[in-house]
């Protein structure tokens, strides 16, 4: 019994040596090649997402995780070791490394992420909070929020009159 939960805990995570070319569509999100990848137990601003600095300036805070992904996984050889579960956009959930440190665990402890269902990086989310890294740096909505505001406003926007201005809607 104990040999077959190893075996199942060993074939519960698939590694990825990534020899094509990485393509980081946001700062949770990867493509490789074909494979599309969620970063699993974190959650990035959203390309799109804008922040505001302690002065309150709004900055590009999307863009700006994004960036950092590009620069973490040019640093070296990645490779992404995976669930063999899907999210609900059948990405492939995994966590990816360079030279043996966790993309994962980076994008939070820089503070342009937030631990998403995974304890294990609460604690580099508070140090960055702490030290007002990235996102802490001032005020922002967390992705997910972001997400939800963003897609109910895609879905009822508001009605114009004839006057050009807006209405609320019931």
């Amino acid at each position: 019994m104990k040999k077959f939960l190893i075996i199942l805990l060993l074939l519960s995570t698939l590694p990825i040596s990534v020899a094509a070319e990485i393509k980081v569509v946001d700062g949770d999100s990867l493509e490789i090649g074909e494979r599309r990848i969620r970063l699993d137990g974190i959650d990035a601003p959203e390309f799109m997402q804008m922040c505001r600095t302690q002065n309150n300036e709004e900055y590009a805070c999307g863009q700006k995780a994004l960036e950092f992904a590009e620069n973490f996984l040019k640093s070296g050889n990645p490779e992404c070791h995976c669930l063999l579960q899907k999210d609900k956009y059948k990405r492939e959930l995994c966590e990816c490394f360079v030279n043996g440190e966790s993309l994962n665990k980076a994008l939070v402890a820089a503070g342009w992420a937030v631990a998403y269902r995974e304890p294990a990086y609460l604690a580099a989310q508070d140090e960055a909070e702490e030290h007002k890294r990235g996102l802490w740096q001032g005020k922002f909505m967390r992705p997910a929020l972001y997400r939800i505001l963003n897609r109910y406003v895609k879905e009822n926007p508001p009605a114009i009159s004839k006057k050009g201005r807006e209405e609320s809607q019931p």
